[in-house]
């Protein structure tokens, strides 16, 4: 049912959830699993120096963070092919989603108050209203 499945990673409680489901249906339906990690580029960064701080910080934390998922997926003998972008989450993740032709995506929400929500939104919420394919949330 599912060919290709995409999971978005930060590296959270909650991206490590909705990865182990992103493993589990990928073993289940033998499927291409990709799962990605968008760094994201602060819009109006000080100085220089912070922007090099910022990268390296999140270099070492993204290299582990892919690690631990290829060390999952192997253990469940499922090749994963990571992707490591750097940009805006919601936009990033739809345009790799659509570039990969995927059949679902799987995230992560942590869920906030029903006034943050209204007031600013969430990245799971934009990505579930402009996916072009099914979208599984895990919480």
């Amino acid at each position: 049912m599912f060919n290709k499945i995409l999971n978005a990673n930060d590296g959270s409680d909650t991206g490590f959830r909705s990865f182990s489901l992103a493993l589990s249906m990928a073993k289940l339906h033998n499927s291409e699993l990709h799962m990605v990690c968008v760094e994201e580029v602060p819009y109006m960064p000080e100085f220089v120096q912070e922007v090099d701080e910022l990268d390296e910080n999140a270099a070492r934390r993204i290299k582990a963070l892919v690690k631990r998922a290829e060390e999952m997926a192997e253990g469940e003998q499922v090749k994963l092919s990571a992707h490591v972008i750097k940009g805006h989450p919601v936009r990033d993740i739809l345009k790799l989603a659509d570039d990969l032709g995927v059949d679902l995506v799987v995230i992560g929400a942590v869920g906030h108050s029903a006034i943050y929500e209204r007031l600013i939104g969430s990245k799971a919420d934009r990505i579930m209203q402009l996916a072009k394919c099914p979208v599984l949330v895990a919480k």
